[in-house]
C-alpha cells in the first residue's frame, strides 16, 4: 500500500498519544470530605430552644458554669456534654405529659471557649476562641514567639483527659518554615506552653 501524507501524519499522531498516554501521572486518587467535627454543648455556650405548637415556652439561655440551663415546666436540666440532637431527644422525653407536639428543636448560636498561652510569647494569658482553634493560632493570637528566646521546635500543649493531665511537644517552627503538618487542634482549658530556647553564653 502506497503511503501518503496523510497516512504519515494518522501514524504520527497516533504514536504520539501512545507516548504521552504512557508517560502520564495518573490522577491522585479522590479523597473524600472529612465529616464535620460533633458538635458537643460545654459550659458558656447560647443555646436557642423552640417549642413548635407551644411558643411560650421558646427560650434562649447560656449553659451556666455548672453546665445546667433552667426550663418552664421542668426546671434544671443538664446540657454541657449533650449534642444538640440528645439534648432535644432528652427534652422531649421530660416535656411529654406537658406538650402535645413531641417536638423540640435545640440550636448553638454561639460558643467560645477558653485556652493559655504561656512562656516565651508577646502576651501570655487566656485567649476566648469562638471557633476551632490550632496551637499555633493561639501562639499568634498571643501576640507571636519572641523571636530571641522561643524554643518553637518544643511547644507543649497541657490538657486533662479523662481526668488525668496530658502532655503533647510540637514543632511548630517546622510549620512556620512551611513544612507539611498536620495541625493539632486544641480543646477548651488547653495550655499552651513555648519554652525558652538553650542559649550558649
Amino acid at each position: 500500500m502506497k503511503i501518503t501524507p496523510r497516512h504519515f501524519l494518522t501514524a504520527l499522531m497516533a504514536a504520539a498519544t501512545l507516548t504521552f498516554a504512557g508517560c502520564a501521572t495518573p490522577p491522585p486518587p479522590s479523597t473524600a470530605a472529612m465529616p464535620p467535627p460533633v458538635i458537643t454543648l460545654r459550659e458558656g455556650d447560647t443555646i436557642k430552644i423552640s417549642f413548635p405548637g407551644s411558643a411560650n415556652l421558646d427560650t434562649t439561655q447560656q449553659i451556666r458554669r455548672d453546665g445546667k440551663i433552667n426550663l418552664q415546666l421542668v426546671g434544671e436540666v443538664d446540657a454541657a456534654g449533650l449534642t444538640p440532637d440528645d439534648l432535644q431527644k432528652k427534652l422531649i422525653d421530660l416535656y411529654a405529659p406537658q406538650i402535645s407536639s413531641k417536638e423540640v428543636t435545640v440550636s448553638l448560636l454561639s460558643s467560645t471557649f477558653p485556652v493559655f498561652v504561656n512562656g516565651e510569647v508577646a502576651h501570655p494569658g487566656k485567649i476566648m476562641s469562638d471557633h476551632p482553634m490550632t496551637a499555633l493560632e493561639a501562639v499568634m493570637e498571643a501576640g507571636g514567639f519572641n523571636p530571641d528566646t522561643a524554643n518553637m521546635k518544643a511547644v507543649k500543649v497541657n490538657r486533662i483527659e479523662a481526668g488525668k493531665y496530658k502532655s503533647y511537644e510540637l514543632n511548630l517552627k517546622d510549620i512556620l518554615d512551611g513544612k507539611t503538618s498536620a495541625p493539632f487542634y486544641l480543646k477548651p482549658n488547653d495550655i499552651v506552653y513555648v519554652p525558652e530556647r538553650f542559649q550558649l553564653f
